[in-house]
């Protein structure tokens, strides 16, 4: 008897009945940026169809979001002052918490409202930490002096009303700081998710617009190298030691094997972040006709889904969400 797969694929509602791999809008969730100053959304150029928001386009867009069958944003802020430690951040009346505060008493906990918990938006040199000068006379992160200012900022971002802090730094120790600080001022039910195989890569170009980044140089001294896959595994053994809610493997489509190991490794949700260089190469090759956009989206999407993402992080989602 000769086996015939093809017979599984004759017809869309055969090949739907036998499909492997399903997405739902509630494995989604949408970063958005929220900017201080402006009185109208701003395009960002680097992302076409991204904005940067003021409160009013903010909730409406997480009101979109939200009918399409999101239940999680993240949340990024763009201030207009930069300092050297990013004091920002943790200023109450700081953009980032003020849009906290705005989703979290729009929507309550019908919408869960996560809060990127790293310095790079708020110091005008642009690393994820505080510097010092080492005995070489070379300015570096000074990892345990910027652990600090994590805690300040997540304590900050729960007071506000953060459903999940998300640390994006890589620091060493990141995640039991964190946690720490949440418990010891009484936020025990804030979540965190974990930034945990974050690689320096080129696919963040785009993002720096996003957020006006001051960043000159780069990350590589804290941020992982691309060319390695079990440090990766040990990073995120450590964090989920730490307290990790959720693990994340970042960017998504290059790292698709890290994430199918990080996937089978953990118990613990583990999401993906499709970058802004993979939404940017999706959008602009759609936008001048040499792919057709809405299939690559739902391709690239299922693919990390299928990859083993619990949670996916994307500029799309909110066109995906509506498609499912």
């Amino acid at each position: 008897m000769i086996r015939r797969p093809r017979r599984l694929r004759n017809y869309q509602a055969m090949r739907e009945l036998v499909a492997e791999t399903s997405l739902r809008p509630t494995d989604l969730i949408l970063p958005m940026f929220v900017a201080e100053g402006i009185t109208r959304p701003r395009e960002i150029p680097s992302m076409p169809g991204v904005y940067q928001h003021n409160f009013d386009s903010l909730k409406r867009v997480a009101y979109e979001a939200l009918d399409a069958g999101i239940r999680c944003v993240d949340l990024f802020g763009v201030p207009r002052v930069k300092d050297a430690i990013g004091s920002g951040a943790w200023d109450e009346k700081g953009i980032l918490n003020r849009g906290i505060a705005v989703l979290r008493e729009e929507f309550g906990n019908d919408l869960m409202v996560m809060a990127d918990t790293c310095l790079d938006e708020f110091t005008d040199h642009g690393h994820c930490g505080v510097l010092e000068t080492d005995n070489f006379g070379t300015s570096v992160v000074a990892n345990d002096a910027t652990l600090k200012h994590y805690q300040q900022m997540a304590v900050a971002q729960a007071q506000a009303g953060a459903h999940i802090v998300s640390p994006s730094g890589m620091m060493d120790g990141q995640v039991l700081a964190i946690r720490n600080a949440l418990d010891t001022a009484g936020f025990t039910e804030v979540a965190i998710m974990a930034y945990s195989a974050k690689y320096a890569s080129a696919f963040f170009g785009p993002f720096r617009d996003a957020v006006g980044s001051s960043l000159t140089g780069d990350r590589r001294t804290y941020q992982q190298d691309p060319a390695n896959f079990k440090e990766s595994l040990l990073e995120v053994d450590l964090d989920i030691e730490e307290g990790a809610d959720f693990v994340m493997v970042k960017p998504a489509m290059p790292y698709l094997d890290v994430l199918s190991a990080v996937a089978q490794r953990v118990t613990v949700p583990v999401a993906a972040y499709q970058v802004s260089g993979e939404y940017a190469m999706i959008e602009a090759a759609g936008r001048n006709g040499w792919i057709d956009r809405d299939a690559a989206m739902m391709e690239s999407v299922l693919g990390i889904k299928r990859a083993g993402a619990d949670q996916i992080l994307t500029y799309f989602a909110t066109d995906i969400a509506r498609k499912l």
